[in-house]
């Protein structure tokens, strides 16, 4: 660990001491319920202690019956599938009478960059207007100092919260992804995930064991228990998934992708959020002022000295990961430019051409339909990507509120059958 990495995580350790908020799930009558849409399948269950607070009890929203109708009842079709999902739920959940009105809040996270997930709060505003909600605040929560006035106020304790929210449900969701389609003993793999979820949640709770030592040591238990499950022996195909945050992440906005994988008898691999979060501080260094540039490198090299950790637990016992961010894309260098830094930019070419050069040949890319970002920095680079390497095959999803779920599940299909 270097210096600047140990003196960072001393010091969030001891801003996050001092100001520990111990949570209780079961109580908030004094609290404003802070709704929040499913957007992380893997991570919200331990990502979300992060947002409790003595004002805010949070709650990840789970109803998706109707939620693309209603969605699109009241944000214009031209908008990303992701934004008519996400407040199509949140405007549902409403909807539902579950929650009173005058103590409910709506969040909305935004990389806050040049693109349509900027304008994600203007039109859950707009939204919740005509659907008869006016007096539901919409909280933003981003880094770029939007709506300083609506900007959700992140605390020490939040974001180391939220630092381990962030590995724990990296590890368990490249575990998971690698064990499940191989279990000898259905039910097995998701045992083991829930079994951990249980004990890291008592963790975030009452706010113990919360040490960057502690959070090392416990990749290697998880690791060796998912290590010990009785898997068949078999050998499938093994399918990398790159694309859109949302849409990566989401089994909404994917349309059930890596379940549509298992059950085509192949084993899907989704890439970390934590090279997500290392592209996303990467890319915004040449944009800010010398002390958050400052802020961002010690963040960076804290961020991917637990990476390394992560993936060292993982290698020890046999699985398969991606290397760590810096390798990552050092490794793309000769086939990705890296000037594309709007919304997931290169990260989605170099992630693909990591996948292909680890042995992992099938990548799937998919997107929401008319999203800039991924049709420039994602679709016009697998062309150059193919050519430079040839023995990959790749197939481009696009995915929409009008798009046809079985041409999306044939190109996949056509994926799974193409031989290499």
């Amino acid at each position: 660990m270097s210096t600047d990495r140990a003196l960072l995580g001393r010091a969030l350790f001891f801003c996050y001491n001092l100001g520990m908020y111990r949570i209780n799930e079961q109580e908030y009558a004094e609290k404003y319920i802070l709704l929040i849409p499913a957007m992380l399948d893997a991570h919200f269950p331990l990502l979300k202690y992060a947002f409790y607070s003595g004002n805010y009890h949070p709650v990840i929203l789970e109803n998706e019956e109707g939620v693309t109708d209603v969605g699109l009842s009241y944000v214009n079709n031209d908008m990303c599938y992701p934004a008519i999902l996400n407040i199509g739920q949140m405007i549902s959940a409403l909807q539902s009478g579950a929650y009173d009105l005058s103590r409910t809040k709506v969040l909305m996270p935004t990389a806050g960059d040049a693109c349509r997930g900027s304008n994600y709060t203007g039109a859950l505003r707009r939204a919740l207007q005509a659907a008869g909600f006016p007096q539901v605040q919409v909280l933003s929560l981003n880094v770029q100092g939007l709506e300083k006035e609506n900007q959700m106020k992140l605390t020490p304790g939040m974001v180391w919260r939220a630092l381990f929210g962030l590995f724990y449900g990296d590890i368990l969701m490249l575990l998971t992804n690698q064990v499940l389609p191989y279990e000898l003993r259905s039910g097995d793999t998701e045992a083991c995930r829930q079994h951990w979820i249980r004990l890291l949640s008592e963790d975030l709770k009452r706010g113990k064991k919360l040490s960057l030592r502690h959070m090392k040591e416990t990749f290697y238990r998880i690791a060796e228990d998912f290590a010990k499950i009785s898997k068949t022996g078999e050998k499938k195909q093994r399918i990398g998934i790159v694309g859109e945050l949302y849409i990566k992440y989401c089994h909404m906005g994917n349309w059930n992708l890596e379940q549509t994988l298992r059950q085509e008898n192949c084993e899907s691999h989704t890439n970390g959020l934590s090279w997500y979060v290392l592209y996303y501080m990467d890319t915004h260094l040449v944009q800010a002022d010398t002390m958050t540039a400052g802020i961002y490198r010690i963040g960076m090299q804290l961020i991917e000295g637990l990476q390394k950790d992560m993936i060292a637990a993982m290698k020890k016992y046999g699985f398969y990961t991606l290397p760590e961010f810096s390798v990552l894309k050092q490794e793309a260098e000769s086939y990705v430019g890296f000037h594309d830094t709007i919304g997931d930019g290169w990260l989605i070419g170099a992630e693909m051409v990591s996948h292909i050069l680890h042995d992992c040949r099938k990548v799937v890319a998919i997107q929401p339909f008319a999203c800039m970002p991924n049709q420039i920095c994602g679709r016009g680079l697998y062309p150059s990507i193919a050519r430079k390497l040839p023995q990959a095959r790749i197939v481009s999803v696009d995915v929409d509120s009008s798009a046809s779920k079985l041409n999306a599940y044939n190109r996949i299909k056509m994926l799974i059958d193409n031989p290499l």
